[in-house]
């Protein structure tokens, strides 16, 4: 399970700077998929290794310039309850405010690791001023500028330090985790309690009844697996409520350790910004997936109107538009059972390894029939494929020249696989590397 750092303090420290600066150094390599958009205050950061979350909760507050206390309170607490390790950022020049004060009262109590961070150092006359924060009573201060980068080395040698072991999560002779996320009231978990048969989970008309990340061991029909049911994701900007901000801090960690997820939308809306983003969220963590359409009866129907949904579906979520697409009316019990089958044969497909005798053979013949073009006069050979041993499928194409082969003939190549090895709801990484 991913451990998740916060970044807390009054408005104005640097808190989103810092973020860039943690999250930044790895974002424009981590993503290879065009077009992946980014959320601004959630990433994963890596240093020696150890890879984790951070999570700017700068980024949740209304917008207004003057944040009361009460909404830095909140999100302070928020972080506090759902983080691992916190990082509490102020500013040199201002020395100790009020709100800093009141902070660091609240950082005090808690048993989780605090780091005190000072930034705005930009010259050595300033480090002077970083004495004064001992004060807080949270420890040595960290003095950083996080513009400039200066001292953040250090400071994350120190957030690797702190942070909790990695715990090898006892799972049931792995059993796959099937998370259903999505918007508000889309039906997540009246689909739970229909898979289950039983109510687990309180169903109100009202958005936003679950709060928690509910797991449940299923285990009829002949399948097995851990069902999580979330909260709702909303808009960033409808981040208001503050249980709200921990559905979003929530739903991320619940994708992140789920192997297979389920994208309920509502027929009505369609695919709207907020689930692309949810979609973003799933392939950018590598995750399977299945989109549910909930609330089909409510549409009225001709001859063609599911095929025409899903190609507008598939439309909305390219490049990554091998995903498997069901209505169900979850009222009416409908087609609810073909939700599970598919998120089982998705699991399987996450899980598959082809051989490698196998793969060459056909993947080095459709090369043959369609080489990389050529470029400035160079030609591209590729000459052996091979699976990774990652947890997602992902190949690795050896070649003489790998910085010459684009986008287009990388899709090329995943495209060739799904149409030979069948991977439908599963991302797959293409890497080339030098032969």
């Amino acid at each position: 399970m991913g451990a998740i750092v916060a970044i807390v303090g009054r408005p104005n420290v640097g808190k989103s700077t810092l973020f860039n600066r943690l999250v930044g150094m790895r974002q424009a390599i981590v993503d290879q998929t065009a077009g992946v958009t980014r959320d601004r205050h959630y990433g994963k950061a890596e240093w020696c290794g150890k890879e984790f979350s951070v999570i700017d909760t700068g980024g949740y507050t209304t917008n207004s310039d003057d944040i009361f206390e009460e909404e830095i309170r909140k999100q302070v607490s928020m972080a506090i309850e759902e983080a691992d390790l916190i990082l509490f950022l102020c500013e040199v020049s201002t020395g100790i405010t009020d709100y800093d004060a009141e902070i660091a009262d609240m950082l005090r109590r808690i048993k989780k690791p605090v780091i005190p961070v000072v930034n705005k150092i930009d010259s050595g006359n300033q480090m002077y001023g970083t004495y004064e924060f001992n004060a807080l009573g949270l420890g040595e201060p960290f003095a950083i500028s996080a513009i400039s980068g200066s001292g953040t080395g250090d400071l994350l040698d120190r957030i690797c330090e702190l942070l909790p072991a990695e715990k090898e999560e006892k799972s049931e002779e792995n059993i796959p985790r099937i998370t259903i996320v999505g918007r508000p009231n889309v039906g997540k978990s009246s689909i739970t309690n229909a898979f289950l048969g039983q109510e687990r989970n309180i169903v109100t008309p009202l958005a936003g009844t679950t709060r928690d990340s509910i797991s449940t061991l299923y285990n009829k029909f002949g399948y097995k697996f851990m069902l999580v049911d979330t909260a709702g994701l909303r808009k960033k900007g409808k981040v208001t409520e503050d249980l709200e901000f921990y559905s979003v801090m929530r739903a991320i960690r619940a994708i992140e350790n789920s192997d297979i997820c389920i994208l309920m939308i509502d027929a009505q809306c369609g695919m709207e910004a907020q689930d692309m983003s949810i979609f973003n969220l799933i392939a950018k963590n590598k995750k399977g997936c299945v989109i549910v359409v909930n609330k089909w009866d409510t549409i009225t129907k001709e001859s063609n109107t599911m095929k025409e949904y899903t190609t507008l579906i598939k439309k909305r979520i390219a490049p990554f538009s091998d995903v498997p697409v069901i209505f169900t009316s979850v009222i009416n019990k409908q087609r609810i059972f073909d939700v599970l089958e598919t998120a089982a044969a998705v699991y399987k497909n996450y899980t598959k390894r082809i051989p490698t005798s196998e793969l060459n053979a056909v993947m080095l013949e459709e090369i043959e029939n369609y080489p990389p073009p050529s470029t400035k006069g160079k030609y591209i050979k590729i000459k052996y494929i091979t699976q990774l041993p990652s947890k997602t499928p992902s190949f690795a194409f050896f070649c003489n020249l790998p910085q010459y082969i684009k986008e287009p003939y990388k899709r090329f190549l995943e495209n060739k696989i799904r149409a030979h090895f069948g991977f439908t709801g599963v991302p797959i990484q293409i890497y080339l590397r030098q032969k």
